[in-house]
């Protein structure tokens, strides 16, 4: 448990192993969080990073942090009312599109200005830097920027240049381990809109009126809102929530879930979306809507570039929209096999929309009762907000699925305390 806490100091104060340690040796706001005496000795460093990478590998954590947190604001009687709010987050990939030699290169100038900030001087020191595409070069010359650094006693051991060179030291090592695949394997590029992307992973939260988070699905970042709708209240209801009512945006308005709402009689207060409320598709594991865009994306990320649609309107025939995609990237993309047909001139995904399919729906969102709870919404963006800002969920510090899963319960964990606490004030 510990150990825990460390990791947990880690997050919220953005440290690397050694100095979340070193702090814990000395801070006494440290020592009472973890449950130490003042002369009590403190771990030794590798045990954390050890905890960190290999311990940890429960899949379930993230769940089980979250119904912790809850069940503990439904014990103090903080969590008053049903209704649960749903939305995403996105968080940029540490690892990005890049070889690499362009990842070593760009750790080792994060290195150098660290050291700068602290003595210019130290330019004339270094080592010259490299050119080319050869990797063994490019590490012996940031072993050569290490040793440097290290032979100076002044800079390598004054506090606050410590802590810098620390966490970059640390962010090399792990990044060494991710040097064979040159970017983060279980990462994904996603659309904020029709010409805005980014390269990393979404967290699809689900949160009470109370700004309590109550479930959570860590996905890579193509992957669409609306899908994850039913494992979110699921989640919450496992929590100890009782769910009648999920407030969202029209990423959450597609059939299947307004069908899932009406079986668990739920009331869905999501608008519908023409881009995403059609009747019936095919292939719906391949092909994902984008609520920002209003465009379908492929199983690889990419984003269709225009749509069509076809038939008449309002005159008892059933609409088709084709969406088209770029076959220049169809070509080079490794997950073409079964999607997209060798020499092909052109790429689509068909749509039908039925008229009659999200009547009642429509009827709903037309009430008072529908507009005044949609109101509600906005409370979510504000915990988003926290989650990236304060607590550093903007860009994931480690690679591979499991490690986001890891800090975003973390994350969550430690902002639906500090909700707690300001709500028992």
């Amino acid at each position: 448990m510990r150990v825990f806490k460390h990791l947990l100091l880690k997050v919220l104060d953005t440290l690397p192993d050694n100095d979340v340690v070193e702090r814990s040796r000395y801070a006494m706001s440290y020592k009472y969080f973890l449950g130490m005496t003042p002369e009590e000795s403190v771990i030794d460093a590798s045990s954390l990073t050890k905890f960190r990478k290999l311990r940890i590998k429960d899949s379930t954590l993230l769940d089980t942090l979250i119904g912790k947190t809850v069940q503990v604001a439904l014990e103090k009687g903080i969590i008053k009312d049903t209704p649960i709010i749903a939305d995403s987050t996105h968080a940029k990939a540490r690892y990005t599109k890049r070889s690499t030699v362009e990842t070593l290169r760009e750790q080792s100038k994060r290195l150098r200005k660290a050291v700068y900030d602290i003595d210019a001087s130290m330019r004339e020191r270094f080592p010259a830097k490299t050119s080319g595409e050869d990797v063994e070069m490019e590490i012996a010359y940031r072993r050569e920027l290490l040793d440097v650094i290290a032979k100076d006693a002044v800079i390598s051991e004054y506090p606050t240049v410590k802590t810098k060179v620390n966490l970059l030291s640390e962010t090399i090592e792990d990044d060494l381990e991710h040097l064979g695949q040159g970017s983060d394997p279980d990462t994904r590029t996603g659309h904020k809109s029709s010409d805005s992307s980014f390269f990393g992973y979404k967290t699809h939260l689900a949160m009470t009126e109370e700004r309590i988070i109550t479930a959570a699905v860590v996905t890579s970042g193509e992957k669409s809102d609306g899908k994850q709708l039913v494992t979110l209240v699921e989640k919450s209801i496992e929590a100890g929530i009782t769910v009648d009512t999920v407030v969202g945006d029209m990423a959450y308005s597609e059939k299947g879930n307004i069908e899932y709402a009406e079986d668990q009689n739920i009331r869905l207060m999501a608008k519908l979306n023409p881009c995403i409320s059609q009747g019936f598709r095919k292939r719906e594991d391949e092909f994902d809507d984008n609520k920002y865009a209003c465009m379908y994306v492929c199983k690889a990320g990419h984003m269709a570039f225009r749509k069509a649609a076809q038939g008449r309107k309002n005159q008892g025939q059933n609409q088709t929209v084709t969406y088209y995609f770029n076959t220049a990237r169809c070509r080079a993309c490794s997950m073409s096999e079964g999607c997209y047909t060798k020499g092909a001139k052109s790429k689509t995904y068909s749509v039908i929309i039925k008229s009659d399919a999200h009547g009642a729906q429509a009827e709903f969102q037309d009430t008072e009762f529908f507009k005044m709870k949609g109101k509600e919404r906005c409370r979510i963006e504000a915990r988003n907000s926290e989650l990236k800002n304060r607590q550093g969920y903007a860009t994931v510090i480690a690679s591979g699925l499991a490690n986001m899963e890891l800090q975003g319960a973390v994350s969550i964990l430690a902002v639906n305390f500090k909700r707690i606490v300001a709500l028992r004030g």
